[in-house]
């Protein structure tokens, strides 16, 4: 009797430890699918297509990826950005924190990068 609720726990113990693994998995995956959603959107917005919106690509999503480590060697170019960069970087933090998502979101910063919400900060 003793082994089977023995049995019991441990399946239990390794149910819930499972459920935790596929939870920070989802997390993990939402993160990344929310970095190619802001990159598809800001590659959109500059127009970008075929072998530069590629290379934006790559730079956008290593970039996003390593932002979470601050003063790592591979966030050092991000240091130099245009004027241009600085905005989307603004504009997205800015968005970000009002919570914007969907059309909201989308006419936010279609606003914010023409410059007509410099009054909105």
């Amino acid at each position: 009797m003793r082994r089977s609720t023995w049995m019991v726990a441990v399946g239990a113990a390794l149910a819930v430890a499972a459920a935790q693994g596929v939870a920070a998995q989802a997390a993990h995956e939402n993160s990344q699918q929310e970095k190619m959603t802001t990159c598809n959107t800001d590659a959109k917005t500059k127009g970008l297509k075929g072998d530069e919106r590629k290379a934006f690509m790559k730079s956008c999503l290593s970039e996003k990826g390593s932002s979470a480590s601050a003063g790592s060697a591979a966030a050092a170019p991000s240091a130099t950005l245009n004027s241009q960069q600085e905005k989307m970087k603004s504009c997205n933090a800015d968005a970000k924190t009002k919570g914007l998502k969907g059309t909201e979101r989308k006419a936010f910063m279609k606003s914010c990068l023409s410059g007509s919400s410099a009054t909105a900060h």
